[in-house]
Parts: C-alpha cells; structure tokens; sequence
C-alpha cells in the first residue's frame, strides 16, 4: 500500500527487495504522472489517512507506527 506511515520487518539484503522497491517506485510515478523523480517531488501529495483507512486498505506486512510520539500528530 503506498502512502502507509510504518515500519517494515526487516526484510533481508537490500539487493534481494531492490527489484520489489524499484517496482513500487515506477508504479507511484505512474500514478503521479511523472516521467522523472524531479518531477514525481514537484507533482506528489502526501494524505493524511485512518487507522480505520489502513485497516479497510489491507496494509500489511507493516507495522503502523505509533502517531502519539509523532511530532505532527
């Protein structure tokens, strides 16, 4: 799930997920429209979402971060 404040598991060497990461990234730059990272900074938003949005949104394999010690939340 993009856009998740958490924590993954670690998950192994760098260079057996770098091909998963990379992945994730082309797709979000899709969804953003941008054809460069300069242009995925200029044209990304952040959304605040729920616990109850992460819930319903099937994130998993992460572990939401605590948003009391948060220093914007």
């Amino acid at each position: 799930m993009e856009g998740v404040d958490s924590y993954v598991p670690y998950a192994g060497p760098m260079h057996d997920n770098i091909g998963i990461t990379l992945n994730k990234i082309r797709s979000t730059m899709c969804n953003c429209g941008a054809l460069s990272i300069p242009e995925l900074q200029q044209k990304a938003k952040l959304t605040l979402v729920s616990s109850v949005s992460l819930v319903e949104g099937g994130a998993h394999d992460v572990l939401v971060k605590d948003n009391v010690n948060h220093p914007h939340g």
